[in-house]
């Protein structure tokens, strides 16, 4: 599957700018600061999509904003 380089810039940008939103109460906070600095070198590459750890970072990524979206509700 060919993703277009607009599109993981997209992607990237919403969960950097969602990871950094998650309240400094949380648990999840801290492995979100992990995660936001790991995508953020990746941002500095060529062409993300092409980065090893892409897909994975952003799986994370999405995993911990709704482990701590979960964790706001309760």
């Amino acid at each position: 599957m060919i993703k277009s380089h607009n599109a993981d810039e997209k992607i990237l940008r919403l969960l950097l700018s969602r990871l950094e939103r998650i309240s400094a109460d949380s648990y999840w906070a801290h492995r979100a600061s992990g995660v936001r600095g790991s995508l953020l070198k990746v941002v500095d590459a060529a062409v993300p999509s092409q980065n090893d750890n892409f897909e994975m970072l952003v799986k994370m990524g999405f995993d911990i904003l709704e482990a701590a979206a979960r964790e706001k509700t309760k």
